[in-house]
């Protein structure tokens, strides 16, 4: 283990900060409140994202949203960075070599680790969850960031999810994410309708990766059905953004995907109208069926080696595949069906 790596014993390592900033002490009460208000939590699943831990830079930084739901849409991310990176940020024909190297390596295997250029990328594995209580899901809280003037261009430009986010366990948390993160130390799948593989693998990630950082709270549109809330929508950086999806999806996807007549999709458009009109709304009913924008919790577990990658139960849609044209160390671009190296 080099000199700049973490000690084994870091994983568990929380340092606690008490902040006296009057917006800090509203956010610890905001906290504070929904700690008491909403006392169960449930775990969506797995997602996943990629990040980099840089020389001399403390942390792994996020180099994509921790928004993938599956490891391969992770590594593909870093096969087009990689890629890019050696077609427009240098004219030095070793490094772009050596990032060639990198890519035409994500071509054909499900690698979840390189190093490159001095830079050491991670797929990075987390859990997505929210709060429950009484049958209904925890929405957005007060202190969450939303704009002040709701914006509803369906084209608007929202905050970059997880942009500027560095997971570092050590870093110092205010009191009440701290007990948060002590809450989710024992956090794994018990449940007998996961399968046996995925639930020893949420056991053992326990002392593989006994730390925990929570990132950034996220949202997302869910909806009701008989067997709890499933997701409908992506996960969006605030609230307002969530809200938009939804009547985006109410006024142009939905109709078109599931092929609704005139009478279905004027009685969409009168929801999303409604939905739209009351503002900053958080539950929205149209032909039956219940909407909710739900507050988001993602956590990472940590390791003595940093964040944890993705498990062997963990499932591929698809492998790993050539998706960006030949280029060689000049960067000269050719279109080939075939790769010489294949042959």
């Amino acid at each position: 283990m080099s000199g700049d790596e973490p000690a084994a014993s870091e994983p568990l390592i929380m340092n606690v900060k008490l902040d006296g900033h009057p917006v800090e002490m509203i956010v610890e009460a905001d906290r504070l409140d929904a700690a008491q208000r909403w006392s169960h939590y449930v775990i969506r699943g797995p997602l996943f994202g990629l990040a980099v831990r840089e020389p001399g830079v403390s942390g792994w930084r996020m180099v994509t949203a921790m928004s993938d739901g599956f490891p391969q849409a992770s590594r593909d991310a870093l096969n087009s960075q990689l890629f890019f990176q050696a077609k427009d940020d240098t004219d030095d024909p070793a490094l772009r070599l050596e990032l060639l190297s990198a890519v035409r390596r994500l071509d054909r295997e499900p690698v979840n680790e390189l190093t490159v250029a001095g830079a050491r990328y991670r797929v990075i594995r987390g859990d997505e969850f929210f709060y429950i209580h009484d049958g209904t899901v925890e929405p957005p809280r007060p202190t969450d960031p939303d704009p002040a003037e709701p914006d509803w261009d369906l084209h608007a430009a929202d905050p970059e999810l997880d942009g500027d986010v560095v997971i570092d366990h050590a870093a110092a948390t205010g009191v009440m994410a701290s007990a948060e993160r002590l809450s989710m130390l024992d956090l794994h799948y018990r449940s007998t309708r996961y399968p046996a593989d995925v639930r020893a693998d949420s056991r053992a990630a326990l002392e593989t990766h006994p730390g925990v950082v929570l990132l950034p709270a996220a949202f997302r549109v869910v909806q009701r059905t008989e067997d709890g809330w499933e997701p409908v929508l992506g996960i969006m950086s605030t609230p307002h953004a969530a809200r938009r999806s939804l009547v985006d999806a109410l006024l142009t996807f939905w109709p078109r995907m599931y092929g609704l007549d005139a009478d279905e999709k004027a009685e969409y458009a009168r929801a999303a109208e409604a939905f739209r009109s009351a503002g900053r709304a958080n539950e929205l009913q149209v032909a039956g069926k219940q909407f909710f924008v739900v507050r988001l919790g993602r956590v990472v577990r940590i390791g003595p080696d940093g964040p944890e990658p993705p498990r062997p139960s963990d499932v591929d849609p698809y492998g790993p595949s050539k998706i960006h044209p030949t280029m060689d160390e000049h960067g000269n671009i050719t279109f080939d069906d075939e790769d010489e190296d294949d042959e």
